[in-house]
């Protein structure tokens, strides 16, 4: 592809999706691996086996198609700019961070929900038309609205794919930056993932204003996970109050 797509448009183009398998690899590896996050595990390897309705593959091939889709759409938008009568390069690689917006935001659908206990590489897992129709459009809002550089469009769109992947982790060690930094962090989104927990802890990746504002917001505490001598889990402090 890189004879195709310039280098510029080639990073912006490819980068998230690098880092998101290079990122939610590092997490499968320590946690299958190794006991280094047992102890900050929020669900058991039971969990995984029990309570998610899509298995593994399911969430695999469901993100690949879907990152294949945005990342299809991103070059065709870029040639279709590249060949028009009023072609401008500098056009051309915004337009690829709009498609890119796509892939910061998604995890939220109905779709998301069927995995109960998250995989750090199910934070893409959605259904493609709901990431086309409703990540794509809020990713391009936000792009157009903040004025970013391609240089600097790039970066967020990595850090937010980053940010993504520790929220569906299911890890809350307490040394991730991240968790200190945010509000909404894997234990906040988790509540989203539970049973009957799918009307509740939309927002994501940053920040949690909107919950609060539209009434979805839950809060939750993190506490030991009984039975097993090991791990944390996320218990919702009252469902009935924002």
């Amino acid at each position: 592809m890189a004879w195709f797509l310039e280098a510029e448009e080639l990073v912006v183009t490819l980068a998230p999706v690098v880092v998101y398998w290079v990122y939610s690899g590092m997490y499968e590896v320590l946690l299958r691996r190794t006991t280094v996050l047992d102890k900050y595990r929020l669900h058991s390897t039971r969990d995984e086996e029990t309570k998610n309705i899509a298995s593994r593959k399911d969430v695999v091939k469901g993100v690949l198609l879907q990152q294949a889709i945005q990342v299809t759409i991103s070059v065709a938008v870029l040639k279709a700019i590249e060949s028009g009568p009023d072609a401008n390069h500098s056009g051309v690689v915004p337009a690829a961070a709009l498609v890119n917006a796509a892939r910061t935001c998604t995890g939220g659908s109905t779709r998301g929900t069927t995995v109960a206990a998250p995989y750090a590489f199910a934070a893409q897992y959605g259904h493609p038309v709901d990431a086309v129709l409703t990540e794509t459009l809020s990713g391009a809002a936000a792009y157009v609205a903040s004025g970013m550089s391609p240089r600097t469009a790039a970066a967020f769109f990595v850090f937010a794919t980053v940010k993504g992947v520790d929220d569906h982790c299911g890890v809350a060690a307490p040394w991730n930056p991240l968790h200190a930094l945010f509000a909404n962090n894997t234990a906040y989104h988790d509540v989203h993932h539970q049973r009957g927990g799918g009307r509740r802890n939309f927002s994501q990746p940053f920040f949690v204003v909107w919950d609060r504002v539209l009434g979805t917001h839950a809060a939750h505490d993190v506490v030991q996970r009984p039975g097993d001598g090991a791990g944390l889990e996320v218990r919702v402090v009252n469902k009935d109050q924002n």
